[in-house]
């Protein structure tokens, strides 16, 4: 598998959720398998898992493949979870460790790339997901990020 590199600085860091149920346990390494086996290499340069752990799967100079022709320069971050224990709607299922690890993510990002945009891969152009399943800006008001 040979992933693309990029030169491009960071503009951007994109929430991302798994699209798994309300309190399935998935690793990183089963989401990131699942993407491999989809586009041929892992889509998020991290995953964070129910306990909190976040399990970086891509370095940040390289390509992910997470928001359609908007990945040179965005950094994807993905939560597992994002789906209702029946699948069947979108929720907001992060955990509260999940919650403070994907805090200290756009802490840590925030201040090694200045100006850096956040978003919620719902907010990209032409994206018809409900994904991350909560509501990026008001969160990052909330916790003022």
């Amino acid at each position: 598998m040979s992933i693309k590199r990029s030169t491009a600085p960071i503009k951007f860091l994109t929430i991302h959720c798994a699209a798994t149920p309300e309190g399935r346990a998935n690793t990183a390494a089963e989401v990131t398998q699942w993407d491999t086996d989809r586009f041929g290499q892992p889509s998020y340069h991290l995953v964070i898992e129910l306990s909190g752990r976040l399990v970086r799967t891509l370095d940040d100079d390289q390509i992910g493949v997470h928001v359609a022709k908007s990945n040179t320069g965005n950094i994807g971050v993905c939560y597992v979870g994002g789906m209702s224990k029946d699948m069947k709607v979108p929720k907001d299922t992060r955990t509260l460790r999940q919650k403070a690890t994907l805090r200290d993510v756009v802490i840590a990002y925030k201040r090694k790339y200045p100006g850096l945009i956040v978003r919620g891969h719902n907010e990209w152009p032409g994206v018809a997901k409900a994904c991350p399943s909560f509501d990026v800006n008001g969160w990052l008001k909330m916790e003022q990020l």
